[in-house]
């Protein structure tokens, strides 16, 4: 568990919730005593799965978008006509 007073906490608190994204608990202190606690709103394995969840569905979309398309030409060919 991390723990950082106030201030960082204002400064870092993008970081802080990155932190909590994966898993971290952050204990916020105001004059060392501890007033706050950040915690993830669901269990870090369920953001990760979900998070799995949408690269693999964007993945499929773009397998689906591709189905059928060609460069009409040579890889080499078409990185050749690109350096023109």
């Amino acid at each position: 568990m991390k723990t950082v007073p106030i201030y960082e906490a204002k400064t870092k608190f993008s970081e802080l919730l990155a932190a909590v994204e994966h898993g971290e608990q952050v204990t916020i202190t105001r004059r060392g005593r501890p007033v706050a606690r950040i915690v993830a709103a669901e269990p870090a394995s369920a953001t990760l799965q979900t998070q799995r969840e949408r690269v693999a569905g964007t993945f499929a979309r773009l397998r689906a978008l591709r189905q059928g398309v060609t460069l009409g030409m040579d890889v080499r060919e078409a990185i050749e006509d690109g350096r023109d």
